[in-house]
């Protein structure tokens, strides 16, 4: 699986959030704006990394069950939802 987002895609959103956030009346910038962007590109950058990993063992994990679930089934859908929020909740991601 590859990055979730290209880095235009990274760019183009990283820009759509700094807006946002200088809309906002509790989002006053101390500093540069450049700054702001290279750190919330940073921040997606890892979420995605993170989210990648997540996927990864989840899919690991339910491969490695002794009966083989079908991937896209019903049964894979619940047991990768269910895995993957298990996932989240150990590295307090949700």
């Amino acid at each position: 699986m590859g990055p979730l987002l290209s880095d235009d895609k990274q760019t183009h959103l990283s820009h759509v959030i700094l807006q946002a956030l200088q809309r906002s009346p509790e989002g006053t910038l101390g500093g540069a704006s450049t700054l702001a962007l290279k750190e919330i590109k940073r921040i997606l950058s890892e979420s995605m990394k993170a989210e990648e990993h997540i996927h990864r063992l989840v899919r690991s994990r339910l491969n490695s069950y002794s009966r083989r679930i079908p991937e896209g089934s019903p049964e894979w859908d619940v047991l990768y939802e269910k895995a993957y929020r298990e996932e989240l909740r150990k590295r307090q991601l949700g």
